[in-house]
């Protein structure tokens, strides 16, 4: 299991809770799970969710590697213009 730091509207979602473990091996089975397990958060995972993992944001994850030592943050994924 790695443990998932979450941005403040997510915590909102969840009452509060800052942080989840999940098990994962890559980012985008890690959204999945996310979304899986909290369906509260199913539409902020559609709009997009950039993951920090190990101090590297990944605007749009797929299949980076996590392992159970990983440091991750998610963040809203933020548009430029």
């Amino acid at each position: 299991m790695v443990k998932v730091h979450l941005w403040s509207s997510a915590r909102s979602v969840l009452d509060g809770v800052e942080t989840v473990e999940l098990e994962a091996k890559n980012a985008r089975e890690l959204l999945q799970r996310l979304a899986a397990e909290y369906p509260a958060l199913q539409s902020q995972v559609d709009r997009g969710i950039a993951v920090s993992i190990d101090g590297v944001i990944h605007n749009t994850p797929s299949f980076q590697p996590i392992d159970e030592n990983s440091e991750i943050y998610l963040l809203p994924r933020m548009a430029g213009g």
